[in-house]
């Protein structure tokens, strides 16, 4: 409960009177509740299109990196070619690195491609993590390879072989790292600063920092704003979590 309590008050706050929430002694709820900070935001300040913006990178981001993930998982796993563990560990070295250091020359790269300013530029380094795959390959390599040896001898093709015997193994590692690829994604607020020069390309973490620095001292549109970029996380999470637990305890318990 005590982790809930700051996302009450932040809901609580966005429906006060303007000025309300910075009273004191602090309100927990509003004395009269209203909507105009809501309004400001869909109507004024274009906070719809941010959301839009969001929610499209969001879910292009989790379907397709959680099928990347799994593909490079189980192959890291399942498939038998040249250099896959040597490939694998410097995979794993590389997760020391921090991701700072890695954006200057993945934006050069972008910029080349033409890929800046665009929401094409935002997804990109989304499409695959190490972290993902070293989940599903940890995961994947408690799939019997019996049962992989008897689906090829049926004649089932290694595409056919992944779709229909692999993919619902996965399914609870999957849901997990949809949870956290489509955290990460919304959540994420400086690669697509920095990768975004157009105003309408605008994700909800930087609208929400332009906003803050326009709106500081309304601390009500703020707490608006701020219910609007946790609430999606909020509810994800909320119908996600069983298969999130299932896919970390059964990943510990096989692993």
């Amino acid at each position: 409960m005590l982790t809930l309590a700051p996302f009450a008050w932040m809901l609580a706050a966005s429906f006060m009177p303007t000025g309300e929430a910075s009273a004191i002694p602090p309100r927990l709820w509003p004395s009269t509740p209203t909507l105009d900070h809501y309004r400001d935001l869909f109507t004024r300040m274009d906070m719809g299109r941010y959301a839009l913006n969001s929610a499209l990178i969001a879910l292009l981001a989790t379907a397709l990196a959680t099928m990347i993930n799994a593909m490079a998982g189980y192959a890291f796993a399942k498939l038998r070619f040249a250099g896959r563990e040597a490939l694998f560990r410097s995979l794993l070295a590389a997760m020391v690195i921090p991701a700072q250091v890695a954006m200057l020359p993945l934006f050069l790269m972008l910029k080349q491609m033409g890929l800046i300013n665009s929401y094409a530029g935002v997804l990109v380094p989304l499409l695959a993590s190490i972290f993902g795959i070293f989940l599903v390959r940890q995961y994947a390599q408690n799939i019997p390879d019996a049962m992989l040896d008897a689906a090829r001898l049926d004649g089932a093709s290694e595409f056919r072989l992944f779709w229909s015997v692999v993919l619902p193994m996965l399914r609870p590692i999957l849901a997990t790292l949809a949870l956290f690829t489509f955290m990460g994604s919304w959540n994420d607020f400086m690669w697509p600063l920095i990768v975004l020069s157009d105003g309408s390309l605008y994700t909800l973490p930087v609208a929400l920092a332009n906003l803050a620095g326009e709106h500081v001292q309304d601390t009500e549109l703020m707490m608006a704003a701020s219910t609007l970029t946790v609430l999606p996380v909020l509810i994800v999470f909320l119908i996600l979590q069983k298969q999130y637990i299932a896919g970390l305890t059964q990943g510990s318990m096989k692993g």
